[in-house]
């Protein structure tokens, strides 16, 4: 796995300072992901989990953060309490701010080979003992047409096998989209699971806070729960799609240039939130 260091270059550089994005995007079309390590400082770190912290703290949020209640008698599910929170960048100038980043917007142009257009954000807090999100394609949702979408993916804890970290499945990201088929509600707060294809196998991905996972919208990724008592695993998770290449994508999205305008795109067929919930909300 290639790692890739940054020093937090301008989108106008091009990688000229510190981030050889060469060697990212030649791992990017073979496996279908890359990382690029710390990307982002222990302050925009900070900064981040600060921001979702008091938007937590501050309460719902209809449309983007709605956390419900449990009801007497009912089991405890701490996804009730934590849930993700879908296009924060519409309500947060500091989630907007990062959408944005002008180094993302250097990395993606490398990885799409055209300028990006921002297409989502999410935050994930995954709590202590949340369950995971089952195997998906995220392109199963955004219905990027004739193209796909690509992922940054952003840790916002130390990130591993005990509190629920990503697991990825190399090569399918030059497969088309799954069918999916049922997943466990008791490991996974979503419903569908593409099921590794034959002769392929998940490979775990651990992240340090400010690295970043860029993946390919057909490549095959989820976690499982969280198992530790004490450790969340935060992430801030943003989609985008290339301009040229997209010229269809599902309606519950809507695109921006990475300078923050509006763009146009009409729309493809069905698809929705990045993951069919069950009856609670949960973290990817």
């Amino acid at each position: 796995m290639t790692d890739v260091r940054t020093s937090a270059p301008s989108a106008s550089t091009r990688g000229r300072e510190g981030v050889p994005v060469a060697a990212a995007a030649r791992q990017f079309a073979e496996d279908g992901f890359t990382i690029i390590r710390s990307l982002f400082s222990p302050a925009e770190i900070a900064e981040l989990q600060d921001e979702f912290t008091a938007l937590h703290a501050r309460g719902p949020v209809p449309g983007h953060f709605e956390p419900r209640p449990h009801e007497p008698g009912e089991p405890v599910d701490v996804l009730r309490d934590y849930p993700r929170v879908m296009h924060p960048h519409k309500i947060s100038a500091v989630a907007r701010q990062y959408l944005l980043d002008a180094r993302l917007r250097m990395i993606l142009s490398y990885l799409l080979d055209e300028e990006p257009l921002a297409a989502q954000s999410m935050f994930y807090f995954k709590p202590p003992g949340a369950r995971g999100q089952a195997l998906h394609q995220d392109n199963f949702y955004l219905r990027v047409e004739p193209g796909t979408c690509v992922a940054a993916w952003v840790a916002c804890d130390v990130i591993d096998r005990d509190n629920g970290g990503l697991e990825v499945v190399p090569g399918t990201h030059r497969m088309d989209v799954f069918c999916p088929e049922d997943a466990d509600p008791e490991v996974s707060f979503t419903k569908e699971y593409v099921p590794p294809p034959p002769g392929l196998a998940t490979v775990p991905v651990d992240l340090q806070p400010g690295d970043v996972l860029f993946f390919n919208g057909s490549l095959v990724h989820g976690s499982g729960p969280n198992t530790t008592t004490d450790r969340f695993r935060r992430s801030f998770i943003c989609h985008y799609v290339g301009r040229d290449s997209c010229e269809r994508i599902s309606p519950w999205y809507a695109t921006l240039t990475m300078d923050g305008d509006p763009v146009e795109v009409p729309e493809s067929v069905g698809g929705g939130p990045c993951g069919t919930e069950t009856d609670t909300a949960g973290p990817h």
